[in-house]
């Protein structure tokens, strides 16, 4: 009998399957609990102590990034009036009638 790999796992799966399956809130729970203290050691050094065997931190200059445009500047927009200026409408002069139409 020749056996694969996912049949000789099969067993390993099936008991994962079972611990997520009765216990995996409880793990979830725990993981939570123990990411708070590695989040806060990470965060106030703990991590660059440990890569740098306590040498001091090299120092690197920063880096500023300042957009210079090249060309002649685009002229604004014209200003967008909703309420554009009211025109009279050109009368015949003689009668009140003409315009309305």
């Amino acid at each position: 009998m020749h056996l694969n790999g996912p049949e000789l796992l099969q067993p390993v799966f099936d008991f994962l399957d079972g611990v997520i399956r009765d216990y995996g809130l409880y793990i979830f729970v725990g993981l939570v609990y123990l990411l708070i203290p590695f989040l806060a050691w990470t965060l106030s050094g703990g991590l660059r102590r440990k890569l740098l065997h306590g040498k001091p931190m090299p120092h690197v200059p920063p880096v500023i990034v300042i957009y210079m445009p090249v060309g002649r500047p685009t002229p604004p927009p014209a200003p967008f009036d909703p309420f554009p200026p009211f025109h009279e409408l050109p009368c015949c002069g003689h009668d009140d009638n003409c315009c309305l139409d």
